[in-house]
């Protein structure tokens, strides 16, 4: 079986479930034949993504969320009027992704929540079947509770989950828990896609606290914290463009350019996480047994938040404010059924995967929620798309 993969470059969370299944996959006897990474300027892709997969990478503009380094919450209408100018180019990444699709000698495409895979088959309706990938299909099951936000916001977060999976066969909602699947809906529910390397993490008890931040905005607010509270060992991860490695502000405050390799060693040994909520790493510390302080900086991320604190895993705020954090992990005890829910992931999902390339053509099995075609594709001005973006 021959693999496309397409993966939303936003955050690290999407990027570490294409790195688990490529290695699901190979294991096998499957092939990955290309990995295509929607993703802006304003993101680097990170190294150990392009050191971890073996599969050659190919990249395009896609929209995405504008930092905010102000305050670390994302401006949704500043991102959403950014990106309206650019639907150009946009267009052009469609008519990339179309090519790839066909010339890629792919039996099936594996979306890692890339809206632009979504419009693709909508506007060119590749015969290539596409099962779709991501804990936020499950934003569309019957029983998933939101937080309490406003109708419109989610609203608009359910629009775009569904924009993302236009003609998909199977929609892969993964989950921090069991649920029933939605068959109405075509929800079906699994476990998270954690790598290898986060299974053979030995957790330890350590005295530091660990972090990471999608915005780098927020390291103001580490800091303000950081200097009432010397005494407490700070490792914080980000993604800043032009910063160091690492970056030592005194004996007991490093922030560090994201490595997961470095990233998931600090997870182990520390005492309890701090992060933005990307559901990957949520995950990562659950199955670590870490307790979370959880700081959403968009609807998704407030809707992750809202979950885990279901589940128990942790707290929220709209800052970090890590003394509660430290409160909180006092009387924090881990839940081992989700180690024992997140070890059966990626067998479940390859299985899900080899199903649907196995399967005869049947159409678009969720057709119900496909917008109407435009009368003329060719009528949408095409720009070629940004590739090997840096």
């Amino acid at each position: 079986m021959k693999c496309l993969f397409i993966v939303q470059g936003e955050g690290r969370g999407h990027l570490t479930q294409a790195i688990s299944m490529e290695e699901e996959l190979r294991r096998n006897g499957h092939e990955v034949v290309e990995i295509l990474v929607g993703r802006s300027s304003f993101r680097q892709l990170p190294a150990f993504f392009v050191q971890a997969v073996h599969a050659p990478i190919g990249h395009f503009l896609s929209p995405n969320f504008l930092p905010a380094p102000a305050n670390g919450r994302v401006n949704l209408w500043r991102s959403v009027c950014y990106n309206l100018k650019h639907l150009a180019a946009y267009a052009g990444s469609l008519a990339y992704l179309n090519r790839r699709i066909r010339e890629s000698g792919a039996e099936v495409v594996v979306n890692f929540y890339e809206l632009l895979t979504g419009l693709t088959y909508l506007l060119y309706r590749p015969s290539v079947p596409q099962v779709c990938i991501g804990h936020q299909y499950l934003f569309l099951h019957r029983d998933f509770e939101f937080p309490s936000h406003g109708r419109f916001s989610l609203l608009m977060l359910r629009l775009f989950t569904r924009l993302t999976c236009l003609g998909a066969r199977e929609r892969l909602a993964l989950s921090f828990r069991e649920m029933a699947d939605d068959s109405k809906r075509r929800v079906r529910v699994l476990p998270p896609l954690l790598r290898k390397e986060v299974f053979a993490c030995k957790a330890t008890g350590g005295d530091y606290l660990h972090g990471y931040m999608v915005n780098a905005g927020f390291g103001e607010s580490v800091r303000a914290w950081h200097e009432a509270h010397r005494d407490v060992p700070l490792h914080f991860f980000w993604d800043k463009q032009g910063a160091a490695e690492e970056t030592s502000v005194d004996e007991t405050l490093c922030f560090h350019q994201i490595d997961d390799v470095k990233f998931l060693r600090y997870m182990a040994g520390c005492r309890a996480y701090a992060t933005t909520a990307g559901f990957e790493s949520v995950c990562e510390a659950m199955y670590l047994g870490k307790p979370l302080l959880m700081v959403p900086v968009h609807i998704e991320q407030d809707c992750n938040a809202h979950d885990a604190v279901r589940t128990g895993a942790g707290i929220t705020d709209c800052t970090f404010n890590l003394q509660r954090l430290l409160a909180f992990a006092d009387g924090y005890r881990p839940d081992s059924r989700f180690r024992q829910w997140a070890e059966s992931g990626v067998g479940r999902v390859r299985q899900c995967i080899e199903r649907v390339a196995k399967a005869p053509s049947a159409g678009y099995p969720c057709c119900s929620d496909r917008l109407p075609v435009p009368p003329s594709v060719s009528s949408i001005p095409v720009r070629t798309p940004v590739h090997g973006l840096s």
